[in-house]
């Protein structure tokens, strides 16, 4: 079994934490020896069973550890990796799949990705790193999700989709197919894309058009 880290333990670390039992269920995997969280409060602390062993500054405490990280906001999620690599530069970064996830073997998935319980992934897909596909998701053929992803449950993703770097896709969210949703933006829960989405900006409603724009 190999050593694996979440960096994060609020809800969504809880549930990544739920995912590798999971996991390990089906065949053992790995060793979760717990989180690193930058909440003072918890440090020390037992969450579900699990150590907060430090915090992102203790990254390079464990060299032979896989890490993960369960932080949803796409742009935190990016300072953070960039924080641990600069630490650690030898950081191995795990992937994680739910065993109830259905997907081919034609899709190509970068490390540090998690992929939630029963989300669908089809044919010809391309998943960057750090991409995370909650729970209930749908993504179709020869869609491409590039670095820092986020999509939140039940979004469903038709084919020859392009989601731009640090995108967050809300939950109940729908694109139809052949569209782009640019990077650093944000897509609001239950929108339906008809059109093409903007660099940089938030996006709501059925039709889904951009209410604000922000810096990137």
């Amino acid at each position: 079994m190999k050593d694996l880290i979440i960096i994060g333990a609020s809800g969504f670390g809880r549930e990544v934490a739920w995912l590798v039992e999971r996991v390990n269920k089906v065949s053992e995997t790995w060793n979760l020896i717990g989180f690193l969280d930058d909440n003072k409060s918890l440090q020390g602390t037992d969450v579900n069973g699990y150590e907060v062993l430090g915090t992102t500054d203790d990254a390079g405490r464990f060299p032979d550890a896989y890490f993960v990280c369960a932080i949803g906001a796409a742009r935190i999620r990016e300072k953070i990796i960039q924080k641990v690599t600069e630490i650690n530069p030898n950081i191995k970064f795990a992937i994680l799949i739910d065993p109830s996830v259905v997907k081919s073997d034609l899709v190509e998935i970068g490390e540090g990705s998690i992929i939630c319980a029963h989300t669908i992934i089809t044919v010809n897909i391309k998943i960057g790193k750090h991409v995370i596909i909650n729970l209930d998701c749908t993504v179709g053929h020869d869609a491409v999700l590039y670095d820092f992803v986020t999509l939140y449950p039940s979004a469903n993703i038709s084919g020859i989709t392009e989601i731009g770097p640090c995108s967050e896709l809300g939950t109940g969210m729908q694109i139809i197919q052949g569209k782009r949703i640019g990077a650093y933006t944000i897509v609001g829960a239950g929108a339906v894309v008809v059109k093409d989405i903007p660099d940089a900006s938030t996006a709501v409603g059925n039709p889904a058009k951009p209410i604000k724009f922000h810096t990137i």
